[in-house]
């Protein structure tokens, strides 16, 4: 089976997306992750611009990686500056990481037009950086910057600096769409050519790839690419980067071993990328995106009746892969396009047995579609629909009762909103009377209710909000619409969803919160 090898730059290139930024231990982190994931290259970073990546290096050097080679990314030498003169690249080696990739200008217009450079300076750059390196021993990971756009404005150059840098010793050579504007058709054809080239000239650089998503087809040009000769692919978890971001290397990953019967990790370590996308997420402080392929959250989510109907006898019927494959699970939504199939199911997943109590699946079906023409939507809030099941087949067994709450805002004149919350609820028959402050209302219900509760479950500190959405629900009545709210909650282990409905913003808000906290509290009494 053809080996593909995995290189990840979520460290690097992942943090130069919007929002994103990592401290040095986090990195360490993430590093630790991908290699349990058997990726075989971890970038860090580039410890010659930033001190934060320097002290990665550092830290990594006090960590062991049962599969990864860490690797330090730089560029060539400047200009008419001697190799080992050179500071970043002195940075490189003082890193200490086994692997070093450094990036090179590969498209006459960067070389001559924006860095007032000449093609020979430029060859010259590339073939003493990589020589300087090799001298101390590292393995070179030569990166073509924009090379695809290069290549098609000035194909003989490109491959000069390309034969220049297998030359030079670089063990792989990367070809770079920097600017994510390239094709598949276009990316197969011309990798296919690249391979050709090397094959003639018996040059001993192995081919890489490494795709931007700017026109969203990062994944299907690292396909292209590797289909054509390519044996390294360079992505980030997530897809995450500058712009539009960078190949997803999970959903790669998923495609080479389960899709084409190539081999980039370990078959048994598929199993673990869900994981491995839950984890840098929320490390980046980042909602997961819940249609991500594989691992996302609605990738093998269904909806209609026909379908559920037909995966509960044949689930290839209607999924692409086993689920479990890859870490995920089968889901199943709830709502008036579903039915009875979907209610089984559903209640199947969530634990909930059905029998007895006068209510079977239908009459269940016919209860939540009335319950979504008043507004609800029970497909996207897992956690109240687990409660209303319950519910509704009288096994719900609430962890504590409202008894009442109050929020004031107060307003002055040149300051901004304040707002204060009282709540009194029961637990096992104890009263607790708590106040909070909050940054708006729901804010400090959300503390209060906390604080509360704290004192009978400290558990409660795992588990924090990470999405609150508010929608009106038709808005014809102006001010006096019903509003739907929807809360997404998580702790270490799980990611869940709640609901409220209401014409008040307050009562809706507190339905989603208090089934947000009772899931969690239940959740945390399960053996």
């Amino acid at each position: 089976m053809k080996q593909i090898f995995i290189y990840d730059t979520t460290l690097r290139d992942g943090s130069q997306g919007e929002n994103i930024s990592f401290s040095s231990a986090e990195m360490v982190k993430i590093a630790k992750k991908l290699d349990q994931s058997g990726v075989h290259y971890i970038e860090g970073g580039w410890p010659g611009s930033n001190a934060r990546d320097a002290r990665f290096f550092e830290l990594a050097q006090q960590e062991h990686f049962e599969t990864a080679r860490i690797t330090a990314f730089g560029s060539t030498r400047k200009p008419r500056t001697a190799a080992d003169q050179d500071l970043n690249l002195q940075a490189l080696i003082i890193s200490q990481a086994p692997a070093v990739a450094i990036v090179g200008k590969t498209w006459p217009l960067h070389v001559e037009q924006v860095m007032g450079n000449t093609r020979e300076e430029n060859l010259a750059m590339i073939r003493e950086s990589i020589a300087l390196l090799k001298a101390h021993g590292r393995e070179v990971i030569y990166d073509a910057e924009h090379f695809f756009d290069g290549f098609k404005e000035d194909p003989k150059y490109a491959l000069e600096t390309l034969t220049e840098a297998s030359q030079s010793g670089a063990e792989f050579v990367v070809l770079c769409d920097t600017n994510g504007g390239s094709l598949p058709f276009e990316v197969e054809e011309i990798v296919t050519q690249v391979v050709a080239v090397f094959e003639e000239k018996k040059l001993t650089a192995k081919i890489g790839i490494h795709t931007h998503n700017d026109c969203g087809v990062a994944v299907a040009n690292s396909i292209a690419a590797v289909r054509a000769g390519a044996v390294m692919v360079q992505g980030t978890v997530n897809g995450y980067g500058e712009r539009c971001g960078n190949a997803d290397i999970i959903t790669i990953m998923a495609l080479l071993n389960l899709k084409m019967g190539l081999r980039s990790i370990p078959d048994d370590k598929l199993v673990q990328l869900k994981a491995l996308s839950r984890f840098v997420s929320e490390t980046a402080n980042l909602v997961p995106l819940n249609s991500r392929p594989f691992v996302g959250r609605s990738s093998f989510a269904h909806k209609g009746g026909l379908h559920v109907n037909a995966i509960m006898k044949i689930p290839r019927a209607y999924e692409h892969i086993d689920p479990a494959l890859v870490g995920n699970k089968r889901r199943v939504l709830v709502s008036d396009l579903g039915g009875r199939s979907n209610i089984i199911y559903k209640a199947k997943e969530l634990g909930v047995d059905l029998g007895g109590n006068g209510f079977d699946s239908q009459k269940i079906a016919t209860e939540i579609k009335a319950l979504e023409d008043q507004g609800y939507q029970f497909d996207v809030a897992d956690g109240s629909m687990k409660i209303l099941l319950q519910k509704f087949t009288e096994q719900f067994k609430p962890i504590f009762d409202l008894e009442s709450f109050r929020v004031t805002i107060e307003k002055d004149k040149d300051q901004p909103c304040s707002a204060h919350a009282t709540i009194k609820i029961k637990v096992d028959g104890e009263h607790e009377i708590t106040a909070a402050e909050g940054h708006g209302p729901v804010s400090a219900l959300d503390n209060a209710l906390r604080k509360a509760l704290g004192k009978f479950f400290p558990n409660l500190e795992s588990m924090r909000l990470v999405d609150f959405k508010v929608r009106v629900i038709d808005g014809r009545d102006g001010t006096g619409a019903k509003v739907r709210v929807f809360i997404e909650s998580r702790d270490h282990e799980d990611l869940w969803s709640t609901i409220g409905v209401s014409e008040d913003i307050i009562e809706a808000s507190w339905q989603a919160l208090a089934d947000s906290f009772q899931f969690k509290l239940a959740k945390a009494q399960q053996p």
